[in-house]
């Protein structure tokens, strides 16, 4: 496609600072405003009405797979947290502690929850008895705190919204099919929804949850060749019913321990959105989670009959989709640049002229495509067009994905195309934490999956040139 003109000059070229231009186009199109506080944000209307459209979708996906939602306390006791030691480690340096109590000093400090795993487990201890009292299929839409050190809006902020599974069966088989069945959900929200492709698969040990025996992730490569983990389900086993002393009984009339998942996605996810599928006009918004689907545009509003030809076809939209009408003084041309710049997928233009041959202008933000429709065929056109954007924003994603994925067959080649070439790298690993290491200390690349699609690039390792087990896709990431 030939290179389109800038509608909005405010906004730094992606290709001039990638970072300046996410920064932009987060404060432009008023996401977010940043606070006194670093790493906290407030999420403005447009950026919570994406939150809330993500969540609504999201949650019936859930609760269709038989879910339930509760809510967990804000504050984790101290002991309490310490009670599964691996969890507690890898959660240490980024916790917030409250210690006093108005004016006075807490007995027992306080943690600001990180993740709610051990809230579940005192609450777990409390409700299940017997085999009659499982699974629990629980899930929390709640804010967490992690006291980042690095911030940046959405990607890592040190508070932030998001959803958390928790779930405990009577077998680990039961456990075992839940992690997967939730990471499949994940990865059908991401495509099917955000139009965003994933790559789905298991984190090496380095790179677990703490306290997990196994976590699974979708990995989601974006515009700037970066990797962004986009949703992870966890599978714990029975160690943290070990460590809480949860046990029920069994069919058989023997005391068991129960088996453990957790699984969550985030915010982040409106990150994804902007860096997957923005440009350098602002958001590209995905239909399905885009506050305004359809906006009108009446041109030429004062002429008799133009307000009132758009006020009834956003009364006709309606029905159908999300739409707005802006009949402020504003200029056309101010009009089109303000919702070029908030992403949203259809403007609808419509003046004297359009109503004298009863049709209107359609235009597609992600191609600028111009379509004149019929009035009369409104009602199906539409909804036609929002699915075009949505498969189209897919395909280009999958696209420039395959187009950034490289293959490497031993380090040097591996160290060159991290260093000159942005995107997901596919080479073999011998499985030892030593190489892990290696290639991320001298190649800067992190280990993002072992995916489940597996193929055989080469039988040595990348690194070491030992052996290798498995493929593994590599890169540098948010």
């Amino acid at each position: 496609m030939a290179e389109q003109k800038k509608m909005v000059e405010e906004i730094t070229s992606m290709d001039e600072d990638f970072a300046k231009w996410y920064t932009d186009v987060v404060k432009k199109a008023e996401l977010c405003e940043y606070t006194s506080i670093k790493g906290c944000i407030v999420l403005r209307p447009y950026g919570y009405a994406i939150w809330e459209n993500i969540q609504k979708i999201m949650d019936g996906m859930f609760k269709a797979s038989g879910h339930e939602n509760v809510c967990m306390p804000m504050f984790i006791p101290e002991s309490l947290l310490e009670k599964e030691k691996d969890h507690v480690a890898g959660f240490a340096p980024e916790v917030a502690w409250v210690t006093h109590g108005g004016s006075e000093k807490l007995e027992e400090r306080l943690c600001v929850r990180p993740t709610s795993e051990t809230l579940f487990c005192e609450h777990y201890k409390s409700v299940v008895q017997s085999y009659r009292d499982l699974p629990k299929l629980y899930n929390q839409w709640v804010s967490v705190v992690r006291w980042e050190k690095t911030t940046r809006p959405f990607l890592r902020t040190r508070e932030f919204w998001w959803q958390e599974g928790h779930t405990i069966h009577a077998t680990a088989q039961e456990a075992q099919e839940e992690t997967i069945k939730m990471l499949n959900i994940y990865a059908d929200f991401c495509e099917n929804v955000l139009a965003i492709p994933v790559v789905k698969g298991v984190k090496t040990e380095k790179e677990r949850f703490a306290g997990a025996e196994n976590t699974y992730t979708i990995e989601a490569l974006m515009h700037d060749g970066k990797a962004l983990q986009s949703g992870t389900s966890h599978y714990f086993g029975d160690g943290f019913a070990r460590a809480f002393q949860i046990q029920f009984t069994d069919k058989d009339n023997k005391l068991k321990y129960p088996f453990q998942t957790s699984w969550g996605s985030s915010t982040r996810l409106i990150g994804a959105i902007i860096m997957a599928h923005g440009d350098n006009n602002g958001l590209v918004l995905p239909p399905k989670i885009a506050p305004i689907q359809t906006v009108v545009v009446p041109i030429a509003y004062h002429k008799p009959g133009v307000l009132e030809k758009a006020d009834e076809i956003t009364e006709r939209l309606s029905k159908i989709c999300r739409v707005k009408c802006d009949k402020t003084d504003n200029t056309p041309g101010w009009k089109f640049a303000e919702y070029e710049m908030k992403g949203v997928p259809l403007r609808l233009e419509i003046g004297p002229k359009d109503i004298e041959k009863n049709q209107c202008v359609i235009v597609r933000r992600d191609n600028r495509e111009k379509i004149f429709v019929s009035l009369d065929e409104l009602e199906a056109k539409i909804p036609e067009l929002l699915n075009a954007v949505h498969d189209a924003l897919y395909a280009n994603a999958l696209e420039r994905r395959e187009k950034m994925t490289y293959t490497a067959h031993s380090f040097e080649e591996l160290k060159d195309i991290a260093d000159n070439k942005p995107g997901f790298i596919k080479a073999m690993w011998c499985g030892d934490r030593a190489c892990e290491d290696r290639l991320k200390e001298e190649a800067g690349v992190t280990s993002r999956c072992i995916p489940f699609e597996q193929s055989e690039i080469s039988d040595k390792c990348v690194c070491c040139g030992k052996p290798a087990k498995k493929m593994l896709y590599w890169g540098k990431a948010y």
